[in-house]
């Protein structure tokens, strides 16, 4: 009987926010993984890069701009860095949390480019804040990109344009059917423009969940598993309308989508993704829940289910 599959996405919550906090903060998730190897899974496992790809492109901004013989690194750069850094202090996590419950796999990481169309009305209306926090008079010299106002001063904004083709998919899928266990398209994957045969890096951050349920499509998985904060998808958070369903039919979810009353930046995507995910094929789940309840979602006891 072949195993199933399941396509992983790990919130920003499973890292932290500096280097010592996610060296702690992976053990948490790695136990999480372990408890899907228990239950004979085939594991793919994609990830947020939050705080560590705007701490990356702050530091390469700051060293450039202090160095004028060095150049700023993009924002594709800062997107592959981010991937390599945490990929690597997560898969060393699973690996020796996997041989400490006697399971012997391999894990890799692979640095995944996604394609983006360069006509993504996202360009035209950038929404991710990256970086580090300019007063007005920094704000106006940096030329070129867009800027907003936030608390405490301005910042740079980058779009996210909606992912269209994952480059390596046919090495994750080998990867995966061969038994390892497989960290991929890390904070959405480094999103590229294709130029006939040249793929280059384009000022952008892509949506992680999105970038989850397509690689998921593609990889046939029979579940799509979001591990964020809260136990259960929260809907209307801190209002008297708040809930957190047990169930909700992809209607249900298409429903509350169309009611555009969810937060564009973090409910929003996470609901969507899950419905297009379940939506394209059959026999497939979508769960939200958190790292600590993975076997009780898994095993219908918790979190929040999108079916058909």
């Amino acid at each position: 009987m072949p195993k199933k599959r399941i396509v992983v996405a790990l919130g920003r919550n499973a890292f932290g926010k500096t280097l010592p906090e996610q060296k702690t903060a992976v053990k948490e998730a790695a136990k999480a993984i372990a408890d899907l190897a228990e239950l004979k899974y085939q594991i793919v496992i994609t990830h947020s890069n939050g705080p560590q790809v705007g701490m990356i492109h702050m530091a390469m901004t700051e060293f450039g701009n202090a160095h004028q013989d060095f150049t700023v690194a993009p924002m594709a750069v800062c997107s592959a860095m981010s991937q390599g850094y945490i990929g690597y202090d997560l898969q060393n996590e699973i690996r020796t949390e996997l041989l400490r419950r006697g399971i012997f796999n391999t894990v890799s990481t692979i640095i995944t480019q996604v394609k983006v169309d360069p006509f993504d009305h996202a360009f035209s209306h950038p929404l991710k804040s990256i970086g580090r926090i300019m007063t007005a008079e920094q704000a106006e010299r940096d030329k070129g990109n867009f800027v907003r106002e936030e608390e405490g001063g301005f910042r740079r904004i980058v779009a996210s344009p909606a992912p269209i083709e994952i480059y390596e998919i046919d090495a994750i899928r080998a990867l995966a059917d061969a038994g390892q266990v497989v960290i991929a398209a890390g904070g959405g994957g480094i999103a590229v423009l294709e130029q006939g045969p040249v793929l280059k890096g384009a000022s952008a951050v892509i949506e992680k969940d999105a970038t989850a349920a397509k690689m998921a499509h593609e990889l046939d998985a029979d579940v799509l598993l979001f591990l964020s904060a809260t136990e259960r998808f929260v809907i209307h958070a801190d209002t008297p309308q708040e809930f957190s369903p047990d169930h909700l039919s992809v209607a249900e979810a298409m429903e509350l989508i169309d009611s555009q009353t969810m937060a564009k930046e973090t409910k929003l995507p996470k609901l969507a993704s899950a419905v297009s995910f379940v939506a394209a094929g059959e026999n497939r789940k979508a769960i939200i829940t958190s790292l600590d309840k993975v076997k009780e979602a898994l095993a219908g006891k918790t979190g929040t289910l999108i079916t058909k």
